[in-house]
């Protein structure tokens, strides 16, 4: 009873010290209780052949069904594959960009320079993604931008977004081009906290940049390069179908067609909303599994992990 009574005092206190940052706090902690927690009901749906005019509780109950006719149909292997084929080589290529950026970038002294080059990478992360591939199906058409590269090394022209091979690169290289700028701030940040007392120690005993870049300014991003890898494992089973659906046609179905876009498909344009949440229910649990697994490993290897 007595420690219940010192837990109220103390809460009571920090609510009347910190209470404008509660106050900060309630909308969007309203907005992740409201979008996504109690929606999170909604995924009796994928046990269910729901209909609108009958409800939740008044759909007929059908199990698995919708899981087993995924899994067992033509488009679970393709868009399974797809997804992981887009997800890693997003990963292998990437991923270290916005790190090797963020290397280099730190090792600018010019100021004006720095901030330049700042400004300027961060620009395509808020160019609507609507343009950006409005820009990819100029640049891909037989006459445009990266035919007339391609032909230059003696390659015949054509429309880039109608061979499915490739249809992964343009994806995978755009999303690079788009988001290596903005995700490097967060190692840029990492590397100002870093001590210049240990770069000045490491000129003492006569290291060049690059010796200082290799044990001092990396092995202070590993704590946070490892967070982000463990975030990003934990997505490999998810990308957004907006990109997607925005590049894609039929003639490119076999390397384009996602999970997400595939769920699109059937459970929106086609109302099928059951199956949609039954696969998306099942990809949800894969990344989970995933996620805790990887997590797992990193605290066991190299003692960071999320938890």
């Amino acid at each position: 009873m007595v420690r219940r009574e010192k837990a109220f005092i103390r809460l009571r206190k920090d609510l009347s010290m910190n209470r404008y940052v509660y106050l900060m706090a309630i909308p969007i902690v309203a907005y992740y209780f409201i979008f996504h927690y109690i929606t999170m009901g909604g995924v009796i749906i994928a046990f269910q052949q729901y209909l609108p005019a009958r409800g939740f509780f008044k759909s007929q109950w059908v199990g698995f069904k919708h899981f087993v006719d995924f899994l067992a149909g033509p488009y679970a292997v393709r868009t399974i594959k797809n997804t992981l084929l887009i997800n890693i080589y997003s990963l292998v290529f990437g991923f270290p960009m916005p790190i090797i950026f963020a290397l280099l970038l730190n090792e600018v002294n010019q100021g004006i320079f720095k901030k330049t080059v700042q400004t300027i990478s961060y620009l395509p992360h808020f160019i609507s993604l609507m343009v950006i591939c409005g820009l990819l199906k100029d640049f891909s058409r037989t006459q445009g931008l990266f035919n007339q590269i391609l032909g230059m090394f003696g390659l015949e022209p054509d429309n880039l977004l109608s061979i499915p091979r490739y249809f992964q690169p343009l994806y995978v290289g755009s999303g690079i081009w788009q988001t290596m700028g903005w995700g490097s701030i967060i190692y840029l940040a990492t590397l100002s906290s870093v001590d210049p007392n240990l770069y000045e120690a490491a000129e003492i005993d006569g290291a060049g940049r690059f010796v200082k870049m290799l044990y001092i300014t990396f092995p202070s991003l590993i704590p946070i390069i490892t967070i982000q890898l463990i975030m990003r494992l934990g997505q490999i089973m998810s990308q957004g179908y907006e990109k997607v659906i925005l590049l894609y046609n039929p003639l490119v179905y076999e390397t384009a067609d996602i999970i997400s876009s595939y769920v699109y498909r059937r459970g929106l344009e086609e109302a099928n909303y059951s199956v949609g949440a039954a696969v998306g229910l099942f990809n949800s649990l894969i990344n989970i599994i995933i996620l805790c697994s990887v997590n797992y490993t990193s605290r066991r290897v190299i003692k960071e992990s999320l938890w």
